[in-house]
């Protein structure tokens, strides 16, 4: 059994430049290890969604994946406004992303959809002014 492998980012509040940085490195690392392409797709586009959602909708937050033999879990903190109605949320093309935020190509309303479509596992906890973290899990 090989030992948890622990990758830790923390993500940046309104820096759209920067964006998508840390799925993209864990994409290049998963690769490295040789975890089956598929695998790799499904963590690469959940937690990509997850960091972006970060970017646009909380104040940054922090991100931990955990590797071992049989999963990659993902969790991602954050200390944003909270999500006030889950439900509603997790619908395709539902979205409280602003203006300014649409007009560069984000805030489609597929953020949490693709979250739960890419990932074998997927938990929201949420407090209303206090954030939200979301653990997701692909199974290897």
């Amino acid at each position: 059994m090989m030992d948890v492998i622990t990758f830790h980012y923390t993500i940046s509040p309104d820096d759209f430049t920067r964006a998508g940085e840390a799925s993209s490195d864990v994409k290049s690392k998963l690769k490295k290890m040789g975890v089956t392409p598929e695998a790799v797709r499904k963590v690469a586009i959940a937690m990509y969604e997850g960091e972006i959602n970060m970017v646009i909708h909380a104040k940054g937050g922090e991100i931990t994946v955990r590797i071992t033999t049989e999963s990659i879990e993902m969790i991602l903190e954050d200390v944003g406004p909270g999500i006030p109605d889950i439900e509603l949320a997790m619908q395709a093309g539902y979205s409280t992303a602003p203006d300014a935020v649409r007009s560069l190509g984000f805030g489609a309303g597929m953020g949490l959809p693709n979250m739960k479509k890419y990932s074998d596992e997927m938990e929201i906890h949420t407090v209303i002014g206090e954030g939200t973290t979301i653990r997701m899990v692909v199974n290897l």
